[in-house]
């Protein structure tokens, strides 16, 4: 059985110092924000378990759907890419952006390009990479392929800059049209085919502020050329739905933040471990929670459930 943990929401902490000059705009009222409330909740000692946890529960490999950082300082992304290097390699470790990691207009040599090794596809036997037409803009390198034993990770940037009051994701045309090709020359079977983004693609879940604005054009590709699991962000609440396949109904699963404190069991801490592998006719799915204990101050499981595959 192959064994994929999902996190996402990291939102580290401590927020760097940062200079006036920084605080223009909406980086401003997201720093106030931090310091006001979100440093009380976002907690890095909570990360700390979860790398802890992370090494002592078997995986073959890692995934987390976005928002490494809170308000997009340049120094965030050298912690965050600190934060990847301590916990695992690139080889074992996934990442796609959310909405906070593009808090702001900032270049990529100044943010996701500290992590770009973990954003990177498999090289093509002749040299190559594993990745459909380049994109312009900040999508350009979406989606890419990474093959990891059964699976075949597949990672969109649903990652834009925004007003201040919104967290709206878009994948744009030219990354859909590349996804609906990826997605076509893996419809053999051989492959598990896991779709990673930060935005939710269900219907009428997210508010219209936060809402993934083409969730229904990423809905008709999958329901066109098939996949088997999608795994999203953003929500910071534990959720399980479905979304239709070229061959039956797929589950799709969002993780709570995996460093913030709550009262509520289903938007605090968390991570999910699923566990894949062939049964008759396709694949057998498990999902494993596991849950921060503030008593303990340490993950531990919290359910196990089988779900069918195709």
């Amino acid at each position: 059985m192959f064994r994929l943990a999902h996190l996402s929401d990291l939102h580290i902490a401590p927020l760097p110092s940062a200079r006036p000059r920084d605080l223009m705009g909406k980086r401003l009222l997201g720093y106030l924000s931090w310091w006001h409330r979100r440093r009380r909740v976002y907690l890095r000692e909570i990360l700390d378990a979860m790398v802890r946890d992370l090494r002592a529960v078997e995986l073959d490999h890692v995934a987390i759907t976005g928002d490494l950082v809170n308000i997009a300082l340049p120094e965030e992304f050298r912690q965050a890419a600190a934060w990847l290097q301590e916990l695992g390699g690139p080889d074992w470790i996934t990442v796609v952006p959310g909405n906070h990691d593009i808090y702001v207009p900032i270049s990529r040599e100044e943010s996701w390009d500290h992590w770009a090794d973990y954003m990177r596809p498999d090289p093509r036997p002749n040299g190559g990479a594993v990745a459909p037409d380049r994109l312009d803009g900040d999508a350009a390198g979406f989606p890419f392929l990474r093959e990891r034993g059964p699976l075949a990770l597949i990672g969109l940037s649903t990652a834009i800059a925004t007003p201040f009051g919104w967290a709206t994701g878009r994948l744009g045309a030219a990354q859909l049209r590349s996804l609906d090709g990826l997605l076509e020359r893996l419809v053999d079977g051989e492959r598990y085919r896991v779709i990673l983004l930060h935005h939710s693609p269900l219907e009428e879940l997210s508010r219209r502020r936060k809402r993934l604005v083409d969730a229904h054009d990423l809905r008709e590709v999958i329901a066109r050329r098939g996949a088997d699991l999608v795994l999203h962000g953003h929500e910071h609440i534990s959720i399980a739905g479905r979304i239709a396949g070229r061959d039956g109904a797929l589950p799709v699963f969002g993780v709570a933040c995996a460093s913030r404190l709550h009262a509520h069991p289903e938007r605090s801490a968390q991570y999910q471990v699923y566990g894949i592998e062939r049964a008759a006719g396709g694949w057998h799915l498990e999902v494993e929670t596991r849950s921060y204990d503030a008593d303990r101050r340490a993950f531990c499981r919290t359910s196990l459930k089988d779900f069918e595959g195709r």
